[in-house]
């Protein structure tokens, strides 16, 4: 990951409690929470965040994208086969 935010205590305590009710670790369940943000975002307001992005690496598959072409790729397997890289590419 190219960065890492920080969260607030209230922040944290939130996405632990909302981890917690889903069964799963904090970190897939902020994953999957940017991702129903993504696509929710994409059917109210189709195009907003596309028409300001900077990045066109994953248009197709983007969540944003309301009409996504393909699936994504498993980006962030870690494992002997397939480690996980230094830095992420910057825009």
């Amino acid at each position: 990951m190219a960065y890492t935010p920080e969260l607030s205590q209230l922040g944290s305590a939130t996405l632990r409690r909302l981890a917690c009710y889903m069964g799963k670790p904090m970190t897939k369940s902020l994953e999957m929470l940017i991702g129903l943000t993504a696509m929710k975002m994409a059917e109210v307001k189709p195009g907003e965040v596309c028409s300001k992005c900077r990045d066109d690496r994953i248009c197709e598959w983007c969540p944003f994208n309301s009409h996504p072409i393909s699936s994504p790729p498993i980006l962030h397997t870690k494992s002997p086969d397939n480690p996980p890289s230094g830095r992420a590419r910057s825009l």
